[in-house]
């Protein structure tokens, strides 16, 4: 099974987001801050992590950095899920960043079916297991 680690401060969007893919079918792990981000990470050897960028105790972009540079979690493909703007993708990429969900573009107010569709391709990318029930109806 997939392993995912969300992290995002807003507790609404992180309890939708998180009952939405574990209803999918992925294993989820959620985190609120950027600290409890990379002990979970180290801890559970998430497969995927999506990660918001504005974070409290730790920024997003310093979320990514500290993770790309650790050998314990280096591997573990950072999918950028913000709200922002993707100006600071390429920055982000470079930093480590494997793609970008815009939270305004996936319409979450309205249903989970485009974040579940827009990881599901990135899953693929990855060469990483897609649930059945992630799969576009």
């Amino acid at each position: 099974m997939t392993k995912i680690l969300l992290v995002d401060d807003s507790k609404f969007l992180r309890l939708a987001t998180e009952r939405a893919l574990a209803r999918a079918g992925y294993d989820v792990s959620t985190a609120n801050d950027g600290e409890r981000a990379l002990e979970i990470a180290r801890e559970k050897k998430p497969d995927v992590i999506l990660l918001d960028m504005l974070l409290p105790k730790m920024t997003g972009p310093d979320v990514l950095k500290a993770l790309k540079k650790d050998p314990a979690t280096a591997g573990i493909a950072v999918v950028v899920f913000t709200g922002l703007s993707q100006k600071n993708a390429v920055r982000l990429q470079k930093d480590g960043a494997c793609a970008f969900l815009d939270k305004a573009e996936l319409g979450l107010d309205k249903g989970s079916e485009a974040l579940l569709e827009a990881l599901a391709g990135i899953m693929r990318k990855l060469n990483l297991e897609v649930p059945a029930g992630a799969m576009a109806k």
